[in-house]
């Protein structure tokens, strides 16, 4: 197979600049882990004392906290030589493929469970495809509105943890044109 420059892009380009905290990254999925086992057993609970991991849910809060730090540690510097567009690429680039494969994962879920809300009631499949049409486009699905297919009040109910994705984008805008021009001191 030949080589053209339009196919060939620099590995410099995707190297890691600085050195790269393999704790943060263990510790990260580790909290990942931790959110993943409280749902399993979230689902098999009979009541609140009979969770497994009780306080589970906040390793989603530590998560996004060495999120952060992770974040703000790969792109601080790199500023002066990239634009707003291509920070947002980037992030896009990297969470969006997560939000269509949760989206596709939680249709393909709902229509085996037999496509009913909590209550029993039959949900058509234009009010599944409303909503996962607004889920790909991390839209919320207004509680009680056509989209809330679940019926149960989630933001995103064909793939509920999708909250904590359309927190991270929140996040990377405010902290693309806000947060990274505080001080040290008037961020602690």
């Amino acid at each position: 197979m030949m080589r053209t420059s339009e196919n060939l892009v620099s590995a410099s380009a995707f190297a890691d600049s600085k050195p790269h905290y393999m704790l943060l990254d263990a510790m990260r999925g580790v909290a990942a882990l931790v959110v993943i086992w409280y749902h399993i057993f979230e689902g098999f609970a009979t009541s609140a004392m009979d969770q497994r991991v009780n306080h589970g849910y906040l390793a989603v809060d530590f998560f996004f906290i060495l999120s952060g730090f992770v974040l703000g540690y790969a792109y601080d510097d790199r500023w002066t030589k990239m634009s707003l567009g291509e920070f947002f690429k980037r992030r896009l680039i990297r969470l969006h493929p997560l939000v269509v494969m949760g989206v596709i994962f939680g249709v393909i879920s709902f229509c085996l469970q037999g496509c009913v809300q909590w209550d029993g009631t039959k949900i058509g499949w234009s009010m599944i495809a409303a909503s996962m049409l607004l889920s790909v486009f991390m839209i919320p699905a207004r509680p009680g509105g056509f989209a809330e297919v679940r019926g149960n009040g989630e933001l995103f109910p064909l793939n509920g943890p999708s909250w904590s994705l359309f927190f991270e984008y929140i996040a990377n805008i405010l902290y693309a044109l806000w947060l990274r021009r505080l001080s040290t001191k008037a961020l602690s």
